[in-house]
């Protein structure tokens, strides 16, 4: 197959890439410059511009593109990159899609679990309606960003992904370094559930989307087991072999994060329904598999 990536470079579309040259795919990769190398191709979603030339023959395109969520405290200003990194994002990508004359089979768009807001300890899949607060209302307008290419007739999938079990970036990325100091430990009173996919599994889960044409709309892509973080701080000790003494009081980190410290703090219990349903199987269900496949 011929699949075009935006977001090549992340964490994700990094190992996505990598698994699909492996099996001897060909994977095209969206540049925000001039391309210079017969793999790339030029977009850039400020000026709602793709160079469509280069979309030709592909059977899939994916977009993992967007502006990291933790990156930076969350000003007016950053929470503006966030919407357009994602929103003007995928809608240049959809309408890209719509309009070549042999569109691919399949769109694959980024979105996360952030769509259902805190669920404290209910479980929730797909079925369920959007929560509250910012990232809920982004992951909505995320996806309705896309409609260009479901009204086209392409098979559109919403990846709507967990925390990424991974120590070359995102979220766990920052927490190997303090555990492996010993500095690591439970965030507010550790109650609040983690969602969590092991890096190894997510690329799997995407491929597996991409092949099964049986699977449109919203896809968890989160392992089957969420956990609190109670349980995430015990885990990394056992399997790093260190303490877990410290804890970052939630009044610390309402001061150090702002408004991205209601999701640090927030609780989202989601369930992998889709992919469960139609034959995926994890490599690594449980906490301290994923951990010790990443570490």
């Amino acid at each position: 197959m011929r699949i075009a990536i935006a977001g090549a470079s992340g964490l994700i579309g990094t190992a996505l890439g990598r698994s699909l040259r492996t099996d001897g795919h060909e994977v095209v990769r969206l540049v925000r410059r001039t391309a210079r190398d017969a793999d790339e191709v030029e977009w850039d979603p400020a000026r709602e511009f793709v160079d469509t030339a280069g979309l030709a023959g592909c059977d899939a395109v994916v977009n993992l593109a967007g502006a990291g969520v933790g990156d930076h405290r969350w000003t007016d200003a950053y929470k503006k990159e966030l919407r357009d990194s994602r929103v003007l994002g995928t809608a240049t990508l959809a309408e890209a899609v719509a309009s070549l004359d042999a569109p691919p089979r399949v769109f694959l768009a980024g979105s996360a679990l952030g769509y259902y807001g805190d669920t404290g300890d209910r479980a929730v899949d797909e079925s369920a309606p959007p929560g509250e607060g910012f990232l809920a209302s982004l992951c909505v307008e995320w996806e309705e960003s896309a409609r260009a290419a479901e009204e086209a007739g392409v098979r559109t999938a919403f990846a709507r992904t967990g925390l990424v079990v991974a120590k070359e970036g995102g979220a766990w990325g920052r927490l190997f370094p303090l555990f492996r100091a010993g500095l690591g430990g439970r965030m507010g009173d550790g109650s609040q559930y983690w969602s969590f996919i092991a890096l190894h599994d997510h690329v799997a889960a995407l491929r597996h989307i991409l092949d099964t044409e049986t699977l449109s709309g919203p896809v968890n892509l989160t392992g089957p087991r969420p956990v609190t973080n109670r349980e995430v701080t015990a885990a990394m000790g056992r399997v790093l072999h260190r303490p877990t003494l410290f804890t970052a009081p939630a009044p610390a980190l309402r001061i150090a994060l702002g408004e991205f410290a209601g999701d640090v703090l927030g609780s989202q219990r989601v369930l992998p329904a889709k992919l469960l349903e139609s034959g995926f199987t994890f490599a690594f269900p449980g906490i301290d598999e994923a951990i010790g496949a990443a570490r």
